[in-house]
């Protein structure tokens, strides 16, 4: 008798320890999702707030690039998409092909260098090269225009280092992102190059190419999904607790 009753004592000491546990379990996850959801829903706001003011700097009046004083305060943040200007002279001889892929297909984004009056240089997109077009007799049409020109377009930051899994490569003139530094060294452009680079817009160019103002603008917002997730996955976790409770299986 005294054997069967400590054994059954123990057992559902066990059994205690082990409703604990599940319900301790259950209830930190319950808290932890529903801390995952409100912090989704914070940065679901973050995004649209960034988003607004995006919209704003694209259509807004364009406004001189920032020159070289201001290029050590450049970020992603406060300055990507900005509507700038620039007056210069472009030097076609020290232009880059950057692979693209758009909605005019396959071919190359052509990076040339715009030099300024105040001797500093900035790198302009001018637009999109089919393959078919991307030979320096092809383009050369675009190339006629002597003497200075004005660019306008979007500011971008540099893209160091190359695409997935494809490192640009110098030394061969392979590039496969838009590296501001590491085409300014490649080309000898001296230390004067802007850390950013204009998307020109969609004005012309002598011969049609290349086809400038195909910045794609793309703002993924999937915050207000994760936060629906881990509510969902919240309550999931405390409804099995409730209606486990009130089964009396926990």
């Amino acid at each position: 008798m005294t054997t069967e009753y400590c054994v059954t004592t123990d057992a559902s000491g066990h059994s205690r320890r082990a409703r604990l546990l599940f319900v301790s379990t259950m209830l930190v996850l319950t808290a932890v999702f529903i801390g995952l959801g409100t912090w989704q829903v914070q940065r679901l706001f973050w995004k649209l707030d960034l988003i607004a003011r995006l919209e704003t700097r694209i259509h807004a009046d364009p406004v001189p690039a920032p020159p070289p004083a201001e290029w050590r305060t450049i970020n992603t943040e406060k300055d990507e998409y900005r509507h700038v200007t620039a007056t210069g002279t472009l030097e076609h001889g020290k232009s880059v092909l950057v692979q693209a892929v758009t909605e005019r297909g396959a071919g190359f984004w052509l990076l040339t260098p715009l030099h300024l009056a105040d001797s500093s240089t900035i790198l302009v997109n001018r637009g999109f090269l089919p393959a078919g077009q991307s030979e320096p007799a092809a383009r050369a049409a675009s190339e006629i225009v002597a003497g200075p020109v004005t660019v306008t377009g979007l500011l971008r930051i540099s893209e160091p280092g190359g695409a997935f899994l494809r490192s640009n490569d110098p030394v061969n003139g392979r590039w496969y992102s838009r590296d501001v530094s590491a085409i300014a060294l490649a080309k000898g452009l001296g230390s004067s190059v802007a850390p950013y680079f204009i998307d020109a817009d969609a004005t012309p160019n002598p011969g049609g190419f290349p086809v400038g103002g195909l910045t794609l603008i793309h703002f993924r917002n999937s915050h207000l999904v994760y936060a629906i997730t881990w509510f969902s996955l919240a309550f999931m976790a405390l409804g099995v607790t409730i209606v486990l409770h009130h089964r009396k299986l926990i």
